[in-house]
């Protein structure tokens, strides 16, 4: 066999190298040829860098006894004090609870609601209806955590709530109830009214993606006589598995985040015992009475649980064969 050059004779000597060799000239390539793209990343790198990995270094507040007065390099460091408070911490472990419990809800239910009705709106064929629909599914996202909570509050009230009118004359209540004051309704509460708020804000890309499905599949399947039933059982949730499990995977890394606003402005002292998250428990017991160190701990609890839920996800999607975000 004749070789022709040095190159060839490393080729067949070493093989991976000149296959590393190629993968790398085709990255810088593909690079070098989506100039504008990077460009256009550019600026949100540099926001990137500057408010969220450079603010890394104020996680040292968590292991200093911090005082505002003095500078950030002149405090006195005692180490996981603030971690071993917090995990002794009847209040913290209830606000925990609270949070995996108000989260779960959440999830749940805003996973559902928006596909159900993702493939609901899809099936309409009337165009004026559709938008309509959609319009009044999407408005209650843009109306601000306060306005919403006043919705709520008297929608739930114990006067002219209209929840308790429509309970009282269907006959399912005797009488009105203070569904604010009961602590243990504040769960579900919360979770119905997060779906109210956002459950046509989250049928967006679900509609996204029901739109890239070929058009020929439901063809086929209405030549071979398919019910809407089932082409939404046997096409479109099929078709929709990759975007599902991916975005399960982003909100598993949210599991900490229930939310602020709506717990904030709906609780009172009567369902404090379940309304209470993690956000309120930093703001209350962390940044209100100047212990900014147990704020910073609580903070880095949540971030690593949420590295854990995100990770331990993407690996058992890839351990199943399913799409995952690395």
């Amino acid at each position: 066999m004749q070789i022709g050059s040095k190159a060839a004779v490393k080729e067949v000597i070493n093989p991976s190298v000149s296959i590393s060799t190629k993968t790398k000239k085709s990255f810088f390539q593909r690079m070098m040829s989506q100039k504008a793209l990077l460009a256009m990343s550019l600026p949100f790198l540099v926001w990137l860098v500057i408010f969220k990995y450079i603010p890394l270094w104020g996680w040292s507040i968590a292991f200093q006894d911090f005082k505002p007065a003095r500078s950030l390099f002149d405090q006195e460091w005692i180490g996981l004090e603030h971690f071993k408070f917090l995990f002794t911490d009847d209040n913290f472990w209830r606000v925990l609870r609270n949070t995996l419990g108000m989260s779960t809800i959440n999830l749940v239910l805003g996973f559902v609601t928006a596909i159900c009705l993702a493939l609901l709106i899809n099936e309409i064929r009337h165009i004026r209806f559709k938008k309509s629909v959609q319009t009044i599914s999407y408005l209650p996202h843009f109306i601000s955590w306060v306005v919403a909570a006043s919705i709520v509050s008297y929608s739930l009230s114990l006067e002219n709530g209209i929840v308790n009118i429509v309970l009282v004359n269907l006959g399912i209540i005797d009488e009105p109830i203070l569904w604010l004051g009961k602590e243990k309704w504040f769960w579900v509460i919360n979770g119905l009214t997060e779906v109210w708020k956002n459950v046509g804000w989250n049928t967006i890309i679900y509609l996204a993606a029901i739109t890239m499905i070929d058009p020929e599949q439901y063809e086929a399947a209405d030549i071979d006589g398919a019910s809407r039933f089932q082409r939404i059982k046997h096409i479109t949730l099929p078709s929709l598995q990759p975007t599902i499990i991916i975005l399960l995977i982003m909100n598993l890394g949210y599991i900490l985040e229930s939310g602020f606003e709506a717990q904030y402005l709906l609780g009172n002292p009567m369902n404090l015992a379940y309304s209470e998250n993690l956000d309120i428990y930093v703001l209350k017991y962390g940044m209100s009475m100047g212990n900014f160190s147990l704020a910073t701990a609580a903070g880095i609890f949540k971030t690593v649980v949420s590295f854990i839920f995100l990770f331990t996800a993407n690996h058992i999607a890839k351990r199943f064969g399913q799409p995952r975000l690395f």
